[in-house]
């Protein structure tokens, strides 16, 4: 099985279950990754270990069943720690002492949709050359792995998994949040327990909506990716706060006790300010990618804080988190990352230190998110023949030169290709909607023109 495009995406392996994410490729990926990950860690006495962990989707114990079986063949004893979310499979790599970690989840994508993402030792996302490393090692494995003694076990139920990760969540934000009603959208996904556990323990009153799984309902018409629905139970419920997470709960979305929307880049601005005002915001800077809001640019240059912006992408956070030392990044869309606490994005960890942040200062959510002003944004996807083509073409860049004279320091415009289809991005932010509407609008038409 060779394979002619690049077998990893942005965050891990993805496709839709048993048609183009299947068992066998399950099976040898488990494989390739335990000769690849813990090569340098097999020692004659000692047998290298993983942990494997999933969300609640169907095909997500068929795929886990076949990854364990891959690892076990190459002499790598697994540990199951079932239902969690990402960031726990993460930490539990670290606190276990493991070689690698998995993850079984496809995050926001509907339930039919499956994926697979690996953590090397200590919890760390993999590199582009690591993931490459194990992708070429599939193209030219042998069939044959150890025997005997040499197989790796499965060990089918970690029975403190989870009271290891809410521990830990427990220690890394030391609140009491007396006093503050949450409502948390669970998506029927892999917060389901532990985030409404994790809330409640540190005094919040919760109200859980979708906390329900039953292998087929993840993330439908619930979760961060339809929002209207804990705007409309924050309401309902009188509460302060309500918390929305995706299907594998690395991000959070909020919203305030009036339903408005405190999207990644408000969080980002809230916890930001936060940290520096308790001395734990390394270097006075955050790290957000370039589709963050110029909302939050303003609002951070206004608080003395500096921002690093880097490639669209989670992994591209972490690495800029881990390469400079810093202390709190993310993205608009929820994943935010404090890397004292956390490998990866988190999002209970991110509703925890929202919380914190309302109980230490005794203000609602809504003023909280008032020290961002969101500017208008407008998003076009225009179909291309070739994506590779446009920032190079002379039409393309005096548009561009014209919008951001007219924007001046009221405005920004972003082009960019997509990472996987022949569309390319515009977007427009502005002070009011109608100019970012029109301004974006002109520049979709010369884009679609080349």
């Amino acid at each position: 099985m060779k394979f002619m495009t690049r077998l990893f995406g942005t965050d891990g392996v993805r496709g839709l279950a048993n048609e183009t994410l299947t068992v066998n490729l399950a099976l040898r990926l488990g494989q390739a990754a335990a000769e690849v990950l813990t090569r340098e860690n097999r020692t004659s006495k000692r047998r290298p270990t993983a942990v494997v962990g999933r969300d609640p989707r169907v095909s997500g114990e068929m795929l886990a069943a076949a990854l364990a079986a891959g690892m076990a063949s190459r002499g790598v004893d697994v540990l199951r720690v079932g239902v969690l979310p990402t960031p726990a499979v993460a930490y539990l790599t670290d606190d276990y002492g493991a070689d690698m970690g998995v993850m079984i989840s496809a995050s926001h994508n509907p339930m039919p949709d499956n994926g697979i993402k690996f953590f090397a030792a200590g919890g760390h996302k993999l590199a582009d050359e690591v993931e490459d490393e194990i992708e070429s090692y599939m193209n030219s494995m042998v069939d044959q792995g150890p025997t005997g003694h040499g197989v790796g076990r499965v060990i089918e139920e970690a029975p403190d998994a989870q009271e290891r990760y809410l521990g830990h969540l427990g220690q890394a934000v030391k609140a009491d949040l007396s006093g503050i009603k949450v409502v948390v959208d669970c998506a029927n996904g892999a917060a389901s327990e532990v985030a409404p556990l994790a809330y409640a323990a540190a005094g919040a009153e919760v109200v859980a909506i979708h906390n329900e799984p039953n292998a087929y309902n993840i993330n439908e018409d619930c979760g961060s990716t339809h929002i209207e629905q804990i705007q409309k139970a924050v309401v309902k419920h009188g509460a302060d706060i309500g918390l929305s997470h995706d299907g594998d709960a690395d991000r959070c979305l909020a919203v305030d006790a009036e339903g408005n929307v405190v999207d990644g880049d408000q969080i980002m601005a809230i916890l930001a300010i936060a940290m520096k005002d308790n001395n734990s915001l390394r270097k006075n800077t955050l790290v957000a990618t370039v589709m963050s809001n110029l909302g939050l640019m303003l609002a951070m240059k206004e608080a003395g804080i500096e921002v690093k912006t880097t490639k669209v992408g989670d992994r591209y956070v972490l690495e800029e988190l881990r390469n400079s030392d810093l202390a709190l990044g993310g993205e608009q869309s929820g994943h935010i990352v404090i890397p004292d606490y956390g490998t990866t994005g988190d999002g209970t960890l991110t509703g925890l230190a929202l919380m914190a942040r309302m109980a230490e200062t005794k203000l609602s959510l809504k003023i909280l998110a008032e020290a961002m002003k969101v500017l208008p944004q407008k998003l076009i996807n225009v179909p291309v023949t070739d994506k590779t083509i446009i920032m190079g073409d002379p039409r393309v860049l005096a548009a561009i030169e014209a919008a951001e004279d007219e924007l001046g320091e009221t405005g920004r415009v972003l082009l960019r290709a997509s990472g996987t289809e022949e569309i390319f991005r515009v977007m427009v932010e502005a002070a009011d909607a109608d100019t970012a509407v029109r301004i974006a609008g002109q520049l979709a038409a010369v884009v679609a023109a080349v």
